[in-house]
């Protein structure tokens, strides 16, 4: 077998960024260097399963939980498993309001599992998060009952994402005109 190399930010970087999307590079990776699992890169504050929580991917999440990476309250919030995002505030109340990798709101982990369970038990817990973007995921996938959640409780149409673009522009561009009428009866009008 041969030397396992240095775990550097660069290899640790090298792993981190398969993880948003890449389940066959994760596992390969992975089954040649455990130390990998829950290697932190700090530039970005994310491992493999932060990266895959922040950006709803799922297979990739639940692949590294198996091999046995420590579950955070996002990948939770991500994966919609309220009971164990109810342990974590239990544990540390002062999560409510937290971020993930790159700053990521909690309540943004929680609308990428879709559900509003999870979403309304935050909000009763004391989460103040705006998660914007979530309004824009909501107007990417045509999830109309996420989109009626935020929007409800006031999420702002005329805010752009890190494209530059307002959620009716994402829901237009998706083809989800239920999403884009929605948004537009809330007063989008770009």
């Amino acid at each position: 077998m041969s030397e396992l190399p240095e775990l550097t930010q660069e290899y640790i970087r090298s792993f981190v960024l398969p993880g948003h999307g890449d389940l066959a590079q994760v596992k390969t990776m992975l089954a040649q260097d455990p130390r990998l699992l829950d290697a932190m890169h700090e530039e970005s504050g994310e491992t493999a399963l932060g990266a895959a929580s922040h950006v709803g991917n799922r297979p990739i999440a639940e692949y590294l939980l198996s091999q046995g990476a420590k579950l955070t309250i996002y990948a939770a919030a991500m994966l919609g498993r309220q009971e164990d995002v109810a342990a974590f505030l239990a544990e540390d109340p002062a999560l409510i309001n937290s971020g993930g990798a790159h700053n990521i709101p909690l309540l943004f982990h929680a609308a990428l599992s879709g559900d509003i369970s999870l979403l309304e038990f935050l909000v009763e817990q004391g989460n103040t998060q705006a998660a914007y973007e979530a309004l824009h995921l909501a107007a990417a996938r045509g999830d109309m009952a996420l989109a009626e959640w935020f929007l409800a409780r006031g999420a702002d149409v005329t805010t752009r994402n890190f494209q530059n673009r307002t959620a009716l522009q994402v829901a237009e561009a998706s083809g989800q005109e239920e999403v884009a009428a929605l948004l537009r009866q809330y007063g989008a009008t770009e």
